[in-house]
């Protein structure tokens, strides 16, 4: 059963910082790109941030760029997300997302874990 937990989100103060994580079973971890999604009330969901299987290529949003960072474990299956100097319009549903290698277009989501930033 494949299985895409996040975790992490909670309510911040303008300025902090907080580190989401997503725990990945079910599937072969080192087999998948993984990227972070989030979206926010009334909108799209959008791309933040992704990492290769090996961890060689990472992409980020320009919204996040410079303040973020994303990473990941594969003998825990994790992936993590840093986010510092956060603003209010961070705020959103933190989606995890795994994407098969090669032209398959498989992929899988979690469920999402809130961030909110307000003081």
């Amino acid at each position: 059963q494949v299985q895409l937990v996040e975790s992490g989100g909670c309510l911040v103060q303008p300025g902090g910082s907080l580190r989401l994580s997503c725990a990945a079973s079910g599937f072969t971890f080192i087999m998948y790109d993984m990227s972070w999604f989030r979206q926010a009330p009334g909108k799209e969901r959008e791309f933040v941030a992704a990492i290769s299987w090996g961890g060689d290529r990472i992409d980020y949003a320009d919204s996040v760029k410079g303040r973020s960072t994303i990473s990941r474990d594969n003998a825990k299956n994790t992936v993590y997300l840093f986010l510092n100097s956060l603003k209010p319009e961070d705020t959103a549903v933190y989606y995890c997302n795994a994407k098969l290698r090669g032209p398959s277009g498989v992929h899988y989501w979690g469920q999402g874990t809130q961030v909110t930033v307000s003081s």
